[in-house]
């Protein structure tokens, strides 16, 4: 996977552009579905409204 479709970076500053796993920390990002955020490390599952 390409690094930029997961950070921003602008001047000196990086940014994430995708949630992080609240579970597993820094580095691992919830993937996004048409009814949910799912971490496929964890298992956790976060419905949108």
């Amino acid at each position: 996977m390409a690094v930029h479709t997961y950070y921003q970076i602008s001047g000196d500053a990086i940014k994430g552009r995708k949630q992080v796993c609240p579970r597993c920390g820094n580095g691992v990002f919830l993937a996004e579905h048409a009814n949910r955020l799912s971490c496929g490390r964890c298992g956790y599952t976060e419905f949108k409204k």
